[in-house]
C-alpha cells in the first residue's frame, strides 16, 4: 500500500516540477492534477484487472504481472488457495462423518428446535419408516405414531430410553426398538434408535427357559412329595409301598435326565469346539444306537422286564467301514436323540429307518418314521429348548424337551446342521448334515 501511495505522490511531484518549469505555478498545478488523474485511472485499470482475474481465472494459473501488483496478486492467490484447501478439508471431514453415521448400526435422526426432521441416516429411516426427502422438516411425532413414543417425547427429561415397536413389525415378526432423545446445539435434539429385537427375544427365551425348567422340575417333585406324605401318614402294605417307591424312582430318574440334559446343553453352548483328530467308528456307534432304540421300544410298550422285545419295525441300513472325525460322545448323543425321538413318537407297529450316506459334499445321517407327522408351523421351532408340539404326549413318552436343542448344537459345533422334514399323516425325517471332510474311508 505504501508503494502505491509513494508512486502516486512521485507522479504528482514530477509532473508539478515539469509543469512549473514549462508554465509556472499554473502549469505545475495542471500537470500535477493530470498526473494524479492518470495515476488514479491506471490504478483503477489495474484493480479491475485484478478483479477480473479473481472472478474468471483459476487460482493455480501463474500471474504475468510485475512489481507491487504481482506481489498483491500472489498474496491474494495464496490466501484463497489456503481457504479453498481448508474448505475442502472441512467438506471431506463432513462427508467422512456422515459416512460414519450412515455405517452405524443405530439410527440417527437430527431434529430442529421444533422437533422437525432435518436429517437421518438410512438405519433410522428403516427403523421408523421415514423417507428423508418426503419427510424433510416434518414433525417427528406426526410420523412416529406410537403412543409410547408420544408419551416419551412429551416428558420434560429424556434421561432414560423408551421401547417401541419398529415400523416393520408384523404379527409374525415383532421388531422392538430402543429410542432416546439427546439435546444439543440451540434447542435441537438428537434421536437415536437401536434394534433390540434380538435382546428382547433372548430375554424372553431366558424367562421362558427359567419358567420351563422350574415347571419340569416342580412336576416330579410334587409327585414325589405327595408319595412321601402318603407313606408318612398312612400305613401301607409291602406291595403298595414298593409300588409307590417305584413311582418315586421314575420321577427321580426323570429329574436326573433333565439335569443331565441341561448340563450337556450348557457344556455344548460354552465349550471348546470338538477336536477334529478324534475318530469315531460309525458301525460301532450305530450298533450301540440300535441296541438302545430296541430296548426303548420295548420299555415304552410297558412289557415285563423279563420279556422285552421291540414293538416297532426297525431298519438300520448297513454301513461301510466309515469313520468320522469329531467328538464321539456328542455325535452319539445327537444320533441317539433323533432315533429315540422316532421311537417315542411313532405308534407301536410303526416303521423306523436310519442310515448314513454321502450326498454331494455332505455326510448325512437321517432317521425316518411312520409317525403322525408334524404340522409345518411347528417345524422352525422344534429345536428350541422345551418346545413341544403336544405337551401331554411328551409327558407320556418321558422326553425332557431338550433333545433336539442338544442335537442342533452338536451339528453346529461339527460344522453341520439339523434338517427337519415332516407332513401330518406322512411321518417325519430328521437329518444331520456334516461336511464331507469329516468322513474317513477305512480299508
Amino acid at each position: 500500500m505504501l508503494v502505491i501511495v509513494f508512486e502516486f505522490f512521485s507522479w504528482a511531484v514530477v509532473a508539478a516540477i515539469l509543469g512549473g518549469w514549462l508554465a509556472g505555478l499554473v502549469g505545475a498545478l495542471v500537470f500535477a492534477f493530470g498526473a494524479a488523474t492518470a495515476h488514479i485511472c491506471l490504478l483503477a485499470w489495474r484493480s479491475n484487472r485484478l478483479l477480473n482475474w479473481l472472478c474468471r481465472t483459476g487460482l493455480n494459473n501463474p500471474l504475468k504481472w510485475s512489481g507491487v501488483w504481482l506481489e498483491i496478486g500472489q498474496r491474494i492467490q495464496r490466501l484463497l488457495l489456503q481457504r479453498e484447501k481448508a474448505t475442502e478439508d472441512l467438506e471431506q471431514r463432513l462427508k467422512d462423518f456422515l459416512q460414519a453415521i450412515q455405517a452405524s448400526p443405530n439410527g440417527v435422526i437430527l431434529l430442529d428446535s421444533e422437533a422437525r426432521i432435518e436429517w437421518c441416516n438410512d438405519t433410522g429411516a428403516v427403523h421408523l419408516g421415514l423417507d428423508i426427502q418426503r419427510d424433510y422438516l416434518q414433525h417427528i411425532v406426526h410420523l412416529v405414531r406410537d403412543p409410547v413414543f408420544s408419551k416419551y417425547y412429551a416428558q420434560d427429561t429424556h434421561t432414560a430410553e423408551a421401547v417401541i415397536d419398529g415400523r416393520a413389525a408384523t404379527l409374525s415378526k415383532n421388531i422392538k426398538l430402543s429410542v432416546q432423545l439427546h439435546a444439543y446445539g440451540e434447542g435441537r435434539q438428537l434421536l437415536l434408535t437401536r434394534d433390540i429385537t434380538t435382546m428382547a427375544q433372548a430375554d424372553a427365551m431366558r424367562r421362558d427357559f427359567v419358567a420351563n425348567v422350574s415347571h419340569e422340575i416342580r412336576t416330579p417333585l410334587t409327585v414325589m412329595s405327595g408319595f412321601v406324605e402318603t407313606m408318612q401318614a398312612i400305613p401301607l402294605e409291602e406291595d403298595e409301598r414298593q409300588r409307590y417307591l417305584q413311582m418315586m424312582a421314575v420321577q427321580a430318574e426323570r429329574m436326573q435326565s433333565l439335569v443331565a440334559d441341561l448340563l450337556t446343553l450348557s457344556q455344548l453352548e460354552g465349550g471348546m469346539p470338538p477336536r477334529v483328530q478324534d475318530k469315531i467308528s460309525l458301525p460301532e456307534l450305530m450298533g450301540q444306537v440300535q441296541s438302545d432304540a430296541m430296548a426303548l421300544s420295548a420299555v415304552l410298550s410297558g412289557q415285563d422286564s423279563e420279556q422285552l422285545s421291540p414293538v416297532h419295525v426297525f431298519k438300520f441300513d448297513p454301513i461301510e467301514n466309515w469313520s468320522m472325525m469329531g467328538a464321539r460322545s456328542e455325535i452319539l448323543s445327537a444320533v441317539s436323540n433323533l432315533v429315540s425321538n422316532a421311537v417315542r413318537y411313532t405308534p407301536a407297529g410303526g416303521r423306523i429307518c436310519a442310515r448314513w450316506y454321502c450326498e454331494a459334499d455332505d455326510l448325512c445321517f437321517s432317521v425316518s418314521d411312520s409317525g403322525p407327522g408334524i404340522a409345518a408351523e411347528h417345524l422352525p421351532r422344534l429345536s428350541e429348548r422345551f418346545y413341544r408340539v403336544d405337551r401331554s404326549r411328551s409327558r407320556e413318552t418321558g422326553g425332557t424337551g431338550l433333545g433336539l436343542a442338544i442335537t442342533k448344537h452338536v451339528a453346529q459345533r461339527h460344522g453341520g446342521e439339523l434338517r427337519i422334514e415332516s407332513q401330518v399323516g406322512n411321518g417325519s425325517t430328521f437329518s444331520l448334515v456334516f461336511p464331507i471332510s469329516r468322513l474317513l474311508l477305512t480299508q
